[in-house]
């Protein structure tokens, strides 16, 4: 069968030799210690900066640029596994391009590539930046399998975020295998339905729609970098006063990392009265894990649709909460923070949302009705709080790992109210703390004042309170500073 070269001449089909050597590389920058492919430079032609076309690599395995003495050839010496179907496609399209790389005693290791817009070439995409996307999507995907692809299994399916037919059909063919496996053949038969005239209009949109969220998500690995306990500490320290056996608690739960390189089977559901900082907790442990963060807050979820999305069948049907929250995130690991868990049982008549959440929490994947596939979850880690801990039902309680928060001591507000809330209301407002003070007994009337209630949001609020009375003085009456007595705040606050 006769196969064409780029100027389309019918040429006889013969396998060529293949000047490459493959190598295997999860590097995230590249270098030119860690480069994306080394040309051969024997002639010594290549420099730093120079500008051509890849040739077909799988054909001619090369790249032609221009010289003073004419067009020179630099065969390709080694490929990194990620980039060998970019830059097939570079190739087939004759794309310009222009390569940063450093000349060494093993040729020229490239560690750029930029598009270029010279001699009329053709264009990867309707939008500039698009080949910058797909290598900064590339670095920071996991080499794929040491396995030669099949020719025939063409993985062939325009704007810089993946929204038209054409970006996306472009990814798939240079960054297809960097997906899981059943998202890249799901992405197939949406595109196939996508390009179709055999279906409506209707269908071809619902299939791109889905296709643009699908592809924009980076579909990463389950490993996981190990946690510094130092560091957890600290960060844990920053948001939540006292409560030792409660951090001990998140720090011992969550090292399981540092040996198994993949999150606790568990999350954590922190269980305690309002206001005691049990999102300030969760955000704190998203940071640890270095991990994009969302929240479900399920005391205004009462249909299950809302989280798992609607049918294509109907002309308004969207994707359900969860999925917009890994498009959102643009990854597949994350943390979810399940706000009033407790509420979760509270379905009206259409299901409970609360089933849902047990496939979310499975760690065994998650499909949602809009986009008909099974997303990955083994890199979401939940982190769910709750008021009422016999609320909750029995197997939501078995997929986590529980914790309770107790309510501050008297001793801990006065100092969470003096060294914290305070100051930091002051500071937003514009008022120096020696403006605004408070006597011993004014800060043991505050904490008195609020013997009764949970948490420190009243405090906050009677901090709030104090620091606005005190900038009225000090502009209305003039005076320089006020110190708030026991008298004066109970006259206040009462």
């Amino acid at each position: 069968m006769p196969v064409f070269d780029f100027n389309n001449t019918p040429q006889e089909s013969k396998d060529p030799e293949c000047t490459y050597e493959i190598f295997y590389s999860s590097e995230p920058q590249a270098s030119a210690e860690h480069p994306i492919l080394i040309l051969d430079n024997s002639a010594g032609k290549l420099t730093h900066h120079s500008g051509g076309v890849f040739t077909n690599p799988v054909r001619r395995t090369a790249f032609e640029f221009k010289t003073e003495e004419g067009t020179v050839t630099a065969d390709i010496l080694k490929i990194d596994a990620r980039f060998v179907n970019l830059l097939k496609w570079l190739g087939d399209n004759r794309i310009n391009v222009r390569l940063s790389g450093v000349a060494g005693s093993d040729g020229y290791a490239v560690y750029k590539i930029r598009e270029t817009a010279f001699g009329g070439g053709a264009k990867l995409s309707a939008e500039d930046g698009f080949l910058q996307f797909m290598i900064e999507r590339l670095q920071s995907s996991d080499a794929p399998s040491e396995e030669i692809p099949d020719d025939d299994e063409d993985e062939t399916g325009d704007s810089m975020k993946l929204t038209s037919i054409q970006s996306i059909t472009d990814f798939m063919t240079c960054a297809g295998r960097t997906l899981p496996d059943n998202i890249r053949l799901w992405a197939r038969r949406n595109l196939a339905v996508a390009r179709s005239h055999e279906v409506s209009a209707e269908e071809r949109r619902h299939a791109q729609r889905a296709l643009s969220i699908m592809m924009n998500i980076q579909w990463k690995s389950n490993y996981f970098p190990s946690i510094d306990p130092d560091e957890a500490r600290r960060i844990l320290d920053e948001e939540l006063y006292g409560m030792e056996s409660v951090k001990q608690r998140i720090i011992e739960t969550i090292i399981q990392i540092n040996r198994t390189h993949t999150l606790p089977a568990y999350g954590l559901l922190l269980i305690g009265p309002a206001g005691t900082g049990k999102s300030q907790i969760a955000y704190a442990v998203a940071r640890i894990l270095k991990l994009p963060w969302t929240t479900l807050d399920m005391s205004s979820i009462n249909d299950p649709e809302q989280l798992t999305g609607s049918s294509r069948i109907y002309a308004n049907a969207k994707p359900g909460i969860i999925m917009d929250a890994f498009s959102m995130a643009g990854e597949s690991n994350l943390v979810f923070i399940i706000n009033e868990l407790d509420k979760a049982a509270s379905g009206k008549g259409n299901g409970n949302p609360a089933d849902v959440l047990l496939t979310l929490l499975d760690n065994l994947g998650f499909t949602d009705n809009y986009i008909e596939c099974m997303i990955p979850t083994v890199g979401v880690y939940p982190i769910a709080t709750a008021n009422e801990k016999d609320q909750i039902s029995a197997p939501l309680m078995s997929r986590f790992a529980v914790i309770e928060i107790p309510d501050y001591t008297p001793e801990e507000k006065k100092v969470i109210f003096s060294r914290y809330a305070l100051p930091k209301v002051l500071k937003r407002i514009g008022v120096k703390e020696e403006e605004c003070t408070l006597t011993p007994d004014g800060l043991e009337a505050v904490i008195d004042l609020h013997r009764n209630t949970s948490g420190i949001r009243d405090l906050e609020q009677a901090a709030e309170h104090l620091a606005a009375n005190a900038l009225y003085q000090i502009e209305v009456n003039h005076v320089k500073s006020v110190a708030f007595d026991a008298g004066m705040v109970e006259a206040l606050l009462s």
